[in-house]
């Protein structure tokens, strides 16, 4: 399990030592990085020249390898700032002389490193905005294929998500072309670092993930091997009472929640163009927001949270205030020939997004099943419908549930 990245990354935390004095801004001192740059061997240059000219190094910023085996070192949570200083976190100690673990758990949060994997600067990608999902979807493409993968397909697949929050139907053809091609390139050195990391092997144009990368993304997935405890979810939209609108689904125990979040918009057919918040009496969880007091769902797994008959509140689109009750019903054990996260039940369709929140959608179901009411063809072109027969707030398919599941990028 030799892995350049990971003997860098074990390195530098051993350097760190008791604590390390960071600059004003909290990196790390230029006269350390000068050391670190030759004892990591991260192959970074300080103070380049091009041509006869010199140009000096500022800021450790610049040093991009050295910056992400820092990163790194911080996000998986073997050191962290405190103060001007950076320390180690005494509990992850262990990790450094159990060479499995130390991978997994820098493999866990590589989607978490998009600012240190692709540095900014001219030509930035979208993709190094929405690092999290576009490398995950790169990652489960890989996971779910049978061989390896063309770097062009993946590519693809990396400009599909990392496009899809984004409107770009006023852009010019040169500007989509330049977009295109900073998202391929970055796509290209993301999968790159993977490979320096030991996820992947790049040969002739495809990609393809190692058994070690194999093994990282069941265990990133929460993918269960046969035995392994599965909850029963039971997940309702609260409000939502005419019809009731609910699913069922079989997980992984071990999920963790930002897994989860994509589970439930799958299952329930949402979009997943707003944000949202798992709630636990007073402690929310979501995405990590430097001016909100969430806790990071990415650290935290269902289990740690519930047991049967135990309950947690899921919100979607805080204008809407989509309130969602997650239920453990049981645990049962996973089969061998089954695949999870699976819906096994449900009943009625998911409401349209933006709707106004349960209020919003009961005053819909009235407005399009009254052919005589004054918004009901406003409301049908609003929703691109031709007639009212095309909606059915009655209308559940698992079968189309579980298609949107296999295709979720975790």
């Amino acid at each position: 399990m030799q892995s350049e990245l990971v003997e860098q990354v074990r390195a530098f935390v051993e350097w760190v030592g008791t604590g390390r004095k960071l600059t004003q801004t909290g990196r790390i001192t230029l006269t350390d990085a000068r050391m670190l740059v030759k004892s990591l061997g991260t192959d970074d240059v300080i103070d380049p020249m091009i041509g006869d000219r010199m140009y000096r190094t500022k800021s450790t910023q610049e040093l991009h390898h050295l910056t992400l085996v820092v990163e790194w070192a911080k996000a998986s949570r073997l050191v962290r700032k405190m103060g001007h200083r950076l320390v180690p976190v005494k509990k992850n100690q262990a990790l450094l002389a159990d060479a499995p673990a130390l991978w997994h758990a820098l493999f866990t949060v590589f989607d978490q490193l998009g600012e240190a994997v692709l540095p900014s600067g001219f030509g930035e990608s979208l993709l190094r905005r929405e690092f999290a999902t576009g490398i995950r979807s790169v990652l489960t493409s890989l996971y779910r294929a049978d061989g390896a993968i063309a770097t062009t397909s993946l590519c693809t697949t990396a400009w599909n998500v990392a496009t899809a929050p984004y409107v770009l139907d006023q852009a010019t053809e040169i500007q989509l072309k330049h977009l295109h091609a900073c998202n391929d390139r970055d796509a290209v050195w993301a999968l790159g670092v993977l490979q320096r990391f030991g996820a992947v092997t790049i040969e002739d144009g495809a990609v393809e993930l190692t058994e070690l990368g194999q093994a990282g993304m069941r265990r990133l997935r929460g993918d269960p091997t046969p035995g392994d405890p599965i909850y029963q979810v039971k997940i309702t939209l609260m409000g939502a009472q005419n019809p009731p609108v609910w699913r069922r689904v079989l997980v992984p125990a071990v999920i963790r929640l930002d897994r989860l979040h994509e589970v439930i918009q799958a299952a329930m057919g949402w979009q997943n163009s707003h944000l949202h918040a798992f709630i636990d009496g007073q402690t929310y969880y979501s995405v990590p927001d430097p001016d909100l007091p969430y806790r990071d769902e990415r650290a935290t797994r269902l289990n740690d949270l519930l047991k049967p008959s135990e309950r947690l509140l899921y919100n979607y689109d805080f204008g809407d205030d989509w309130d969602h009750e997650i239920l453990i019903e049981e645990t049962i054990v996973a089969e061998s020939d089954a695949r999870y996260p699976r819906c096994v039940a449900g009943q009625g369709a998911c409401p349209p997004e933006d709707s106004g929140g349960s209020p919003g959608y009961a005053q819909l179901i009235d407005i399009i099943g009254d052919p005589g009411h004054e918004e009901h063809q406003n409301m049908l072109d609003w929703l691109g419908l031709d007639s009212r027969g095309e909606f059915d707030p009655l209308r559940f398919d698992p079968g189309e549930a579980n298609r949107r599941l296999a295709v979720t990028p975790g």
